[in-house]
């Protein structure tokens, strides 16, 4: 029996791990890196693999557990706030880019059917490059983040109109399927409400009791079914599946399980993603291209230019200043993976002649080559095409900040001014300490704004908007940011240029506690190690143990940087989860006899080479923490060591070999 599927994946698996890495090397986005697998070893390149429609709807699955993990960072009120971009940007783009596809289509002697076709193709962008790379890049809760999330959303609803149009045109009479639109919008509608009303009712329960087990496939399974589960039921009721999975996924978002479901699902989403990508590069024929060269350019210039310029002017109506609207307008001016869905169909269909099929596709996939490079930059090309506004900008932001601190001296800066960065900032009112917050996400700024509070909007990573903020003058900067990556990068700008001032930085990130403490944050504040110190010593207050015990207890804990709290055996979570090479935990290491390590002493273990501690010993039912160096180990003896996993394995491996 020949494995042909076997092997095709084998092939697969090297070719995409080869030249992503080499992407990687290049620093450039590893999403090219499949379009060029697919353009390479596709039916078209080295027909090395076949272009199956299996593949194609196996590969669709990445863009639906994406946009559920998109969904989980959403929740129902802010899909609310951006109705605006979603029915107004969303709206008017696809309509205005339509209807001058149209006009020009027909100017070029194509039918009316034809140009519609060309029109619904050319309005598409890729929701799953723009939100992988906003994603990627943090900009996914930035105002021109948020604009091409709604209008990509309004996007996505509009693929069924197309597709169902397609098809009707399939038919003798060439009617629009006006009927049919309409009921595909009502059943859009219904599935809509039916996911909303599972999520709000059904879903937080569900995981509550599923949580319970403790089980973690119990709990991916879970999440799979509610992911797919969502997909099915739009996909059945007329709309896309992706559209689907996002709801759910919002719903989630809601609830106390976001986080955990987000690490459950990444690995399927990140996998079956970049199979779609790679499937799309192989739609590409490039032997066509020494015929079609010419065409694909000027379709190619004149679809991201015209995307670019529709999009600028829809936000600048809207009320958007330059910066964002033209930032709206980079991460947008590209073809999508609907555009593909739709553009095939056609062609399937005879409703477009195969070469002008090729040159759009190709326009389409260039343009999707050329956007993960254009996303990534879109900052500083924004700044290059608009120098003077992003000046303005900066200068408005940083007079502002400098309005907000009011001179102020020895007062507070607090970067982030979320729900711990607020906590913050009412004891420090309470005790008359001034003091001055930035944040990043507009809405909760104005909210402040309007309260009178003394917050103002901005990247705090910006050391020059930190020194409008009166860096040089502060008692002290806390760093409140939920990303411990952020606060990282903000730490180290800020110790460049004032290596003394007192940086408290709050994390949730275990493995990150070292990268801030060798950053030189002043303290760093883990939460989980927080709450086990306050449980802790509620416990001991309570068992009698004198209050000034307990506060010395605490104090060398935080002193020591949680190192006793450190000391942690993994669990199967902590396993599957490790993203750090450097995170450290608990082996034991039981001596048998016959062994190199018996009759030596601890001094004489090769702990230092290997860079792990001996923080125990356990012999018989007694158990000695720190054990003396000149103290001589037995067979039986069970060590405690801490260190890296590598570093455990490698340990494990020089005490037990045989003498």
């Amino acid at each position: 029996m020949e494995h042909s599927y076997f092997n095709e994946i084998l092939i697969l698996l090297v070719a995409a791990v080869t030249i992503t890495l080499v992407f990687i090397r290049l620093q450039l986005p590893p999403l090219l890196g499949y379009l060029t697998v697919g353009a390479l070893l596709g039916p078209y390149g080295l027909a090395w693999i076949a272009d199956t429609e299996h593949t194609r709807a196996f590969a669709e699955f990445g863009v639906v557990f994406l946009l559920f993990s998109i969904g989980l960072e959403f929740s129902l009120p802010q899909l609310m706030q951006m109705k605006g971009a979603v029915l107004g940007l969303g709206g008017s783009q696809v309509l205005i880019s339509t209807l001058a596809t149209t006009l020009i289509a027909m100017y070029f002697s194509f039918s009316l059917e034809s140009a519609i076709i060309l029109g619904g193709v050319i309005a598409m962008s890729s929701t799953a490059l723009v939100t992988k790379q906003l994603t990627d890049q943090v900009e996914l809760h930035s105002q021109h983040g948020k604009n091409a999330i709604g209008i990509v959303l309004f996007q996505d609803v509009m693929v069924i109109p197309f597709l169902i149009l397609v098809t009707s045109l399939t038919t003798s009479s060439y009617q629009m399927p006006t009927a049919a639109v309409a009921a595909a919008f009502t059943q859009g509608l219904l599935a809509l409400a039916l996911i909303l009303a599972i999520g709000r009712w059904v879903l937080s329960p569900v995981f509550r009791r599923i949580a319970k087990f403790r089980s973690t496939e119990l709990f991916t399974l879970t999440a799979l079914l509610v992911a797919l589960g969502a997909a099915w039921i739009t996909y059945k009721l007329g709309l896309s599946l992706v559209l689907g999975a996002f709801i759910a996924g919002m719903m989630l978002g809601e609830t106390e399980f976001r986080h955990q479901v987000a690490a459950e699902i990444r690995p399927f989403r990140d996998l079956l993603l970049g199979l779609f990508f790679i499937t799309i590069g192989m739609l590409f024929n490039t032997q066509l291209l020494p015929d079609i060269w010419v065409s694909v350019l000027l379709l190619l210039a004149a679809l991201m230019i015209f995307k670019l310029l529709l999009i600028f002017i829809l936000c600048k109506i809207a009320g958007w200043n330059s910066t964002v609207a033209l930032r709206t307008g980079l991460v947008l001016a590209h073809g999508g993976e609907f555009g593909f869905a739709i553009l095939a169909l056609a062609l399937d269909s005879e409703l477009l002649l195969p070469n002008t099929g090729q040159i759009v596709l190709a326009a389409l996939l260039m343009s999707m080559a050329l956007s993960p490079l254009i996303i990534r930059y879109n900052g500083r090309i924004a700044s290059l095409l608009l120098p003077k506004v992003s000046i303005k900008n900066h200068r408005m932001n940083k007079n502002y900040m400098t309005h907000v601190t009011n001179n102020r001296k020895e007062h507070v800066i607090i970067c982030g001014y979320g729900r711990v960065g607020q906590n913050i900032s009412r004891i420090l009112e309470e005790e008359g300490i001034p003091f001055s917050a930035i944040d990043i996400d507009p809405v909760l700024v104005q909210n402040a704004i309007k309260a009178k509070e003394p917050v103002s909007y901005g990247d705090a990573g910006n050391i020059e908007l930190l020194n409008a903020a009166g860096l040089n003058h502060a008692a002290a900067l806390v760093i409140s940011i939920d990303d411990s990556h952020t606060a990282l990068k903000i730490l180290r700008k800020v110790r460049e240029v004032h290596p003394k001032i007192p940086v408290m930085v709050r994390t949730t990130d275990d493995t990150q506690l070292e990268h801030l403490h060798q950053a030189k944050a002043t303290e760093v504040i883990q939460e989980r190690m927080e709450a086990s110190l306050v449980l802790v010593s509620h416990l001991l207050l309570r068992l009698k143990v004198p209050a000034p015990h307990v506060v010395h207890k605490l104090h060398q804990a935080r002193k020591n940087h949680y190192a006793q709290l450190r000391l942690l055996f993994p669990g199967e979570d902590t396993i599957m989860n490790i993203t750090d090479k450097d995170t450290k935990q608990l082996l034991a290491i039981e001596l048998p006899k016959a062994t190199w390590a018996t009759q030596q002493c601890v001094k004489d273990l090769p702990t230092q080479k290997y860079h792990v501690s001996i923080t125990a010993i356990h012999r018989q039912q007694k158990r000695i923490i720190n054990p003396p160096p000149n103290m001589r180990l037995f067979a039986g003896d069970i060590l405690i060591v801490f260190g890296s996993p590598n570093a455990l394995e490698r340990i494990e491996a020089a005490l037990l070999r045989s003498k």
